[in-house]
């Protein structure tokens, strides 16, 4: 019996440094995801978003063609884009119905790999998050509140600028914080502050530039 006991014990931390390994290898794997799309926007001189799919813990790149503008509180489910989703496209219809008068033209994304090869195949650009780690919320400025379901976007600009975001990836479904990762996305340089716990977008007023330091690197 003591043997077994040992040997369980043994099995269960080393299920939980497992996890904890996913986690950590999820959360470089946006942390690249973001520093290709923000280096891209600013080579390419075209708005760029990543998606983050909560139902497949899937993310992506995808190229605007032509420059857009996100404004805070955006009625759009899609943000300053064309909308996708069904759920996407009932809210740019409802919310056309309340506001009147002109309005710009939507940007149209389009998939983009990793290497920045437009490609027409849904899906060849996807990357999953490590098995048993999921998206618990993703907060961004032009949303009114976390989203955590459905698809959440983070957009970047030509001229070296991002959106500003909280991402944060949990261990399955777990609300506890030891089982959460935040990342924190700086506006002005898309840096990636990776914290431990569940932590908000912070206001503008109260947001710092993390350390100019390397981020790490990952596998996007």
């Amino acid at each position: 019996m003591a043997i077994i006991a040992i040997v369980s014990g043994a099995v269960i931390a080393g299920s939980g440094q497992l996890a904890s390994a996913r986690l950590r290898h999820s959360s470089v794997l946006i942390t690249s995801a973001v520093r290709v799309a923000y280096s891209r926007a600013s080579a390419t001189s075209k708005s760029m978003r990543l998606v983050f799919d909560f139902e497949s813990s899937e993310l992506w790149l995808e190229e605007g063609d032509q420059p857009m503008l996100v404004q805070s509180k955006d009625t759009s489910a899609a943000g300053g884009a064309e909308a996708v989703t069904e759920a996407e496209k009932a809210a740019v219809q409802e919310s056309s119905r309340i506001v009147k008068g002109p309005q710009a033209p939507k940007a149209r994304f389009k998939e983009i790999d990793p290497s920045g090869i437009a490609t027409s195949q849904a899906g060849k650009g996807h990357k999953k998050l490590e098995r048993g780690i999921k998206f618990r919320s993703v907060e961004t400025q032009h949303d009114d509140a976390p989203r955590t379901e459905g698809r959440a976007y983070l957009y970047f600009w030509p001229g070296g600028m991002a959106e500003r975001a909280s991402i944060q990836l949990s261990i399955g479904d777990s609300k506890e914080d030891i089982d959460t990762t935040s990342l924190i996305v700086s506006p002005l340089t898309g840096r990636v502050t990776i914290k431990p716990g569940a932590v908000e977008l912070a206001k503008p007023e109260d947001d710092k530039e993390p350390s100019e330091r390397e981020d790490p690197g990952g596998g996007f």
